[in-house]
């Protein structure tokens, strides 16, 4: 991405692959440990200070597009099953992403290039995630990083290619409750806090004026994203799904004091599993 004023980047790295990651917002910083010693009350002493490392902190803000969507759900929830041939396609394969707890999600490595300095962060892992979506907008995952090695300068001389990919929008998303099609849904966010286990809740945004309430009790919901440009084969590579089971309702924080249309969002709590389904081509391993 290019900010103004500075040419700043952040590149992804994992086993297979690299990839430069568009942002709006980026605070990867390593993270410090600032130990004080106060004067007695006597006086009788000086004040000191030990520096100490404690690894890496901050967050990234991406949009998703087409090409960075699948990585990037990865890393969020931590694990990839083996690929799947998608049938009746050229070189379509299927992965099934799962949701995992931080200390056995996949590690990755991160580049961050601020034009005059390059910083290798290695061994890092999403500690917390969200995903937001809002009709007319960008959908947008929120990745909180952790890690516990130092930052070292990396004489990286590669470019990564910039591309202005498509992107994922809001107004595209279908929602799927108990197997019923809901269109009263304006968005949703997604928050799942990985340390000592998943711990994940579900705000959705619904229209109130549609008299299609949704359930306080869900088993199932499936949240599907797809990208509309016929050039995609079988409209499956710019497609994902998440499959969020057994949510419970925890707050309706629905305030009603107008005339006009209300967006009332609802709190639940999820106990079940949480899935994702990514689609690549051929060429392109997670």
């Amino acid at each position: 991405m290019k900010v103004q004023g500075c040419d700043c980047s952040i590149v992804i790295k994992t086993i297979h692959r690299e990839m430069d990651i568009p942002y709006s917002e980026e605070t990867i910083r390593e993270a410090i440990f600032l130990l004080h010693e106060e004067v007695s009350i006597e006086g009788d002493g000086i004040n000191r200070a030990i520096h100490k490392s404690n690894g890496v902190t901050g967050c990234i803000v991406t949009p998703l597009t087409i090409g960075t969507a699948p990585l990037l759900l990865y890393l969020a929830m931590g694990s990839a099953g083996l690929p799947v041939f998608v049938s009746e396609t050229r070189d379509l394969y299927q992965y099934q992403l799962n949701l995992l707890p931080l200390e056995d999600t996949d590690c990755f490595d991160l580049v961050q290039d601020r034009g005059k300095e390059r910083r290798l962060f290695e061994a890092c892992r999403v500690k917390v995630f969200e995903l937001r979506v809002n009709r007319e907008e960008t959908l947008k995952l929120k990745l909180d990083i952790c890690g516990e090695r130092s930052p070292t300068v990396y004489p990286y001389t590669d470019k990564v290619v910039k591309e202005n990919e498509e992107r994922f929008n809001g107004d595209c998303v279908s929602y799927k409750i108990n197997g019923k099609d809901y269109g009263n849904i304006y968005g949703f966010t997604l928050l799942s806090k990985k340390e000592g286990g998943t711990k994940t809740e579900l705000w959705i945004k619904r229209v109130m004026d549609t008299g299609s309430d949704i359930p306080e009790i869900i088993d199932e919901i499936v949240i599907a994203a797809k990208l509309l440009r016929d050039k995609y084969e079988e409209r499956h590579f710019g497609t994902f799904r998440i499959t969020i089971k057994r949510l419970v309702l925890t707050s309706d924080e629905t305030f009603i004091n107008t005339a006009d249309t209300v967006i009332g969002p609802l709190r639940y709590y999820v106990s079940g599993t949480v899935t994702t389904e990514v689609f690549t081509s051929g060429e392109v391993t997670l």
